[in-house]
């Protein structure tokens, strides 16, 4: 019995110093990420100053670096991609779990975890090969000659069809969280379906709705190479979101080769510091919006 004790206690400090030691790698791993970026990037950063931030001129040959306009791209392409997937994604899941007859439930999650895997070059591909004519018609219909189908809208489009499965996944897990009872005590107090999803299972899932769209979010702004196919690689900053553009992961993968000239590696550097500045601040966020919505809905209950 004793000794059976003791194998008990070294398995449990043995537990207790693994689980130490992970949750330290992972910091780590991420203070070494950060020293590394900053570290290359610094030599551009402070060369160009406040101006790689401010300025839209990237210039390579002229010893330009302005990440003004490809910051610009990629919160653009982003913010189009959140506002096409979230509600296709919210809809799919939300008739997945309320709507949709029982037989019909696993197929639709199986596509659904389907589309998750697939590359991201293919649904790039699919965006250059299938949609780029088609969609450069219908924007030079509306928006004048100028409308390209390699454009910002594209490349929005492009990854909104790459994140909806991510948000549909989350929040379809989310849904299926909410007691039954609270459904069945809202139909029995007379309410129809949808008065039972906006009173009940939207309230209750709030935080975690929340958390689907900032990891869509997420994703979308470090998309590389299917932006990168469709996105048009000009910089510039344009109000007309169907014009050619350009968002910094998609520089990045496009014209860093580790040779050649080292002021441009740095510069790009500096991107990958910003990009990882635009994340944290975006996963910050989400984690305060998904405690705030965690406490309220405490409170509340």
């Amino acid at each position: 019995m004793t000794a059976g004790g003791g194998r008990g206690a070294v398995a449990d400090r043995a537990f207790v110093w693994a689980c130490r030691l992970a949750g330290v790698s992972v910091l780590a791993i991420a203070a070494a990420v950060v020293w590394s970026t900053v570290g290359h990037a610094a030599p551009a950063l402070s060369r160009q100053g406040w101006g790689f931030l401010g300025s839209a001129t990237w210039s390579p040959s002229q010893g330009r670096y302005g990440a003004l306009a490809l910051i610009y791209g990629t919160l653009v392409t982003s913010a189009i991609a959140v506002a096409f997937a979230v509600p296709i994604g919210l809809g799919v899941a939300l008739f997945t779990t309320e709507v949709a007859p029982r037989w019909l439930r696993r197929p639709i999650g199986a596509v659904v975890d389907l589309l998750a895997a697939v590359p991201s070059v293919v649904f790039g591909l699919v965006g250059l090969l299938a949609f780029h004519g088609p969609l450069q018609r219908v924007y030079q219909s509306f928006a004048g000659a100028e409308a390209s189908g390699s454009s910002l809208f594209t490349a929005g489009l492009v990854v909104a069809f790459m994140i909806t499965p991510i948000v549909t996944s989350v929040a379809r897990e989310v849904f299926e969280t909410v007691p039954q009872s609270q459904r069945d005590a809202a139909f029995a107090l007379g309410s129809t379906r949808w008065e039972m999803v906006r009173a009940t299972v939207l309230p209750s899932s709030r935080s975690g709705i929340t958390g689907a769209v900032m990891l869509g979010l997420g994703r979308a702004l470090g998309e590389t190479v299917a932006v990168s196919l469709v996105v048009g690689s000009a910089v510039h900053v344009t109000a007309n979101v169907f014009e050619p553009g350009y968002t910094m992961a998609a520089i990045i993968a496009n014209t860093f080769n580790g040779e050649g000239n080292l002021e441009n590696q740095q510069a790009l550097m500096g991107l990958g510091v910003v990009l990882f500045v635009i994340t944290m601040v975006v996963n910050m966020a989400a984690r305060t919006i998904v405690n705030r919505s965690a406490r309220r809905s405490m409170g509340t209950a």
